[in-house]
């Protein structure tokens, strides 16, 4: 059986275009946290000097974002890479090869910590640091995501005081929406643990980041299954890997398995996280909504557009 059932373009009454889809039945965002060794040293500094744990980590810059370029290649798309700080300090010619590959490179904080635990004071100096490096490195980020889908209430309000277009990390909704804060607008491309290669394949004893092993098989029917019903109903696919997990020989392969399905719809837009802010930021029917980090309890405020269909 087809997974993406290729004869079939969803031209159900279910399915609704909005102008951000240009014509499209979904859009797939392929996302790619460069994590490294920073989100096990944001679990403590001593792992620095555990040499089982840091090649585990390495394995992402040193092997994985190699492979997976070399596959987006073969099949002419661009991605989006969220780079903390701290892997761009440490692995500075990652990120010039991304960049050089053509792909968008996004801000993941510097020390990938959660966010939501930090005062607002060192939120800032967090932000601004990854920031920095990045810019370092040749980068000029425009989009940002969250560590460990943590943001805090602040965190929206810095994106956009800082000029940044968009943010990947909420959950609320499988469609952007515009999200206001203090300083303006800022474009959202929710996300969700569905569509995230940690529950299918993230484990480590210590720290205990996880402890699935699943089969790439399987990983490419659970996305494969949304992707198909995302072009139902007119959505946002966005898929959140990381080199050190998704980089191993059979998890690239069902990735690549997992775009060429994509490609042979016919009607699924791949476009980087840059590209669909664009697209978002000039369709009159995304929904607008009051910044949901701020008052996260209220939930009878009312959206310029109401929920989607």
């Amino acid at each position: 059986m087809d997974p993406f059932n290729r004869e079939d373009r969803m031209n159900t009454p279910g399915r609704t275009d909005g102008t951000w889809l240009q014509g499209a039945a979904a859009a797939m965002m392929l996302s790619f946290d460069v994590d490294a060794e920073s989100c096990v040293l944001a679990e403590g500094a001593h792992f620095s000097n555990h040499p089982g744990v840091m090649s585990h980590q390495a394995y992402g810059p040193q092997v994985g974002v190699p492979r997976i370029l070399d596959m987006l290649k073969d099949l002419d798309v661009r991605a989006t890479f969220f780079v903390p700080g701290r892997t761009a300090e440490q692995w500075p010619q990652v990120v010039e090869s991304l960049l050089a590959h053509g792909h968008e490179v996004g801000h993941h904080s510097y020390a990938h910590r959660r966010l939501v635990e930090m005062s607002p004071e060192e939120e800032r100096e967090d932000f601004e640091r990854g920031l920095h490096a990045l810019k370092q490195v040749g980068a000029s980020p425009v989009g940002h995501r969250s560590p460990l889908s943590s943001p805090s209430i602040h965190t929206a309000d810095i994106l956009a005081a800082n000029g940044f277009s968009y943010d990947s990390t909420l959950m609320d909704d499988d469609r952007p929406y515009l999200l206001t804060t203090p300083h303006g607008t800022l474009v959202e491309l929710p996300l969700h643990w569905t569509l995230d290669d940690f529950p299918q394949y993230a484990y480590l004893p210590d720290p205990p980041i996880g402890n699935a092993i699943e089969s790439p098989r399987k990983a490419l029917e659970v996305w494969s299954l949304e992707l198909q019903a995302m072009r139902r109903y007119g959505g946002l696919f966005v898929l959140c890997c990381h080199p050190f997990l998704s980089g191993r020989p059979s998890r690239v392969e069902a990735l690549r398995e997992l775009i060429v399905g994509a490609q042979e719809t016919g009607d699924v837009a791949i476009l980087t996280g840059a590209e669909l802010a664009a697209r978002v930021k000039v369709d009159s029917s995304v929904p607008v909504r009051p910044d949901f980090l701020s008052a996260p309890l209220n939930h009878n405020h009312k959206s310029k557009v109401g929920p989607h269909a």
